[in-house]
Order: C-alpha cells, then structure tokens, then sequence
C-alpha cells in the first residue's frame, strides 16, 4: 500500500470554508464534511494541526476601513477564529476524533492556552490539534499564524484550502483566460501579488523551506489525494 508522502501537516481553513452557501455564518453540513475528511488522513497516521479564519463571520480590516481602530477590529477577528474552532472541534469529536483547541488569547473556560510543548504533546498523542485565534497580536494574519505555527510544530507543509484548485494569475470566476500555475517559487509569488498568502506568510514560509500546497477544499477527497502525493492544486515551495 502506498505511504503518504507527509507525516505533520498544517491546515489552513478560511472561515468562508465553513460557511458554504451561506452567505454568512457556519453551515454544520460543510463542517461535518470537513471533518470527515481530516479524519481520513488521521487514519493514515498523518498529524494533523489546523488553523481557521474568521472571514464568515468578521473581517477584521474590513471593520478598520470603515473607521473601527484596527487594533481592536483584528481582536474581534481573532475572537471570531475561537468561534470557528469550537465548530470545528465540535464536527470532529461527534466522529470520535480527539480534538484540542489552543488559543493564543487566555480563554481558558473554551480553549487551552497556546504553549508550543503542549501543542506538541496534542500531536504525540494521536489529538487533532486547533490553533486559535491567530498569533494572539493584531495586524498579523491567519495565514501567518499558519505559517508560524507550522514552523513551531516542525510541520512538512501548508494545505492551504480554498474554494478554487490552484493559484491563477487572475481571479478564475472572473476572467475565463486567467493562467493556471502547477509550481511557483516564494519570490514569483511575492514579485506577482499573486493573493496566496499574505507577504508575511509566504516570507516566513521562504526563510523556513516550508512548502505551500493551496488546492480545492470543496471536492471531496482532496485533502487525501494531496497527502498521498497527488498532483492537484499549485506547489509553491
């Protein structure tokens, strides 16, 4: 039998992944279907640690723009991304997966606190891990915290999961003739504004040699597909 070709992985969820169809909010189908997913991974003995945002429910610079401090609007956001997380965790432990939500703000009657060697003991011992609320400081990303977290845990890869399969030079649903990429580089990522990843992230990715993987949430069975070395989505490594 073939082996995955990953053993820790880091996912990156959108909040907007959780909603589905829904406008706004968390459709509890999406999540359940999310959650079988991991868990299918999770039998082939693969570590899995996840990282939500809180696009389905609040937009952080969004709010800032509008007038709100932006300090205060990204502590919304990342309260938010503690809401997603307890969704999640909630789909995954009605399927029998151990889950723990670490929250890197002090919300100790929801979530543990975010220490690193905890996390690690999480892995060790077969849980599912969830980190919440990004990196627990405003004007940083959830794709940062992704990439930040994954460097913590000593994870091999970023799935990065979205609503398209890849990355394209032009937004897809939009433009008809907008250019799929299988690979890029960090730097043709950067030099391109290509909208992966924030520019943090992907530099601290680049610094790191920790490769990105961005690829279709929403087709089931994909997130098994790319850890057994299929070639789906856009590699940027």
């Amino acid at each position: 039998m073939k082996k995955p070709v990953f053993k820790r992985v880091v996912l990156k969820l959108s909040g907007e992944a959780l909603q589905g169809k829904l406008g706004y909010g968390v459709d509890p189908t999406v999540a359940s279907s999310i959650a079988q997913q991991i868990k299918e991974i999770r039998r082939l003995g693969i570590d899995v640690a996840i990282v939500i945002g809180a696009g389905n429910i609040f937009r952080g610079l969004q709010a800032s723009k509008a007038g709100m401090d932006r300090s205060t609007a990204d502590y919304i956001g990342m309260l938010a991304t503690v809401i997603n997380s307890m969704v999640l965790q909630d789909a995954l432990e009605k399927i029998k997966v151990q889950t723990r939500v670490l929250s890197a703000l002090d919300i100790q009657e929801l979530a543990e606190p975010y220490i690193r060697r905890r996390a690690m003991r999480h892995l060790e011992k077969r849980r599912v891990v969830i980190f919440a609320a990004g990196t627990g400081n405003p004007y940083f990303t959830t794709d940062t915290a992704a990439a930040l977290r994954a460097i913590e845990i000593g994870a091999e890869v970023i799935l990065k999961a979205t609503k398209v399969d890849g990355v394209y030079s032009d937004d897809p649903v939009k433009n008809k003739k907008a250019k799929k990429f299988k690979k890029l580089s960090y730097l043709e990522v950067l030099k391109k504004g290509l909208k992966v990843m924030d520019a943090t992230a992907v530099s601290l990715c680049m610094d790191n040699q920790l490769p990105i993987i961005v690829f279709d949430l929403t087709k089931s069975g994909n997130i098994r597909r790319v850890m057994m070395g299929k070639s789906i989505g856009t590699c940027i490594s």
